[in-house]
């Protein structure tokens, strides 16, 4: 039986909440209120003032970025 495994960015989304505590849900309303609109910049902001890893960052940005396309 084929397990059902989820890849991408979201791939990540249960090891970031468990890491840093907080739902998805709050990290991607925290990057929609952000001033900031690039991809990078939006990462090095996470990275800087929410003390995520590179990974985690960029798979939430990357993420929240493509579900306004």
């Amino acid at each position: 039986m084929a397990e059902n495994v989820v890849k991408g960015p979201a791939g990540y989304f249960p090891s970031i909440e468990k890491k840093y505590g907080r739902p998805i849900s709050e990290w991607q309303e925290l990057v929609r209120s952000s001033p900031l609109t690039k991809h990078m910049e939006l990462v090095a902001w996470l990275k800087a003032e929410h003390g995520l890893g590179h990974g985690h960052a960029n798979a939430l940005v990357a993420h929240t970025l493509a579900e306004g396309k």
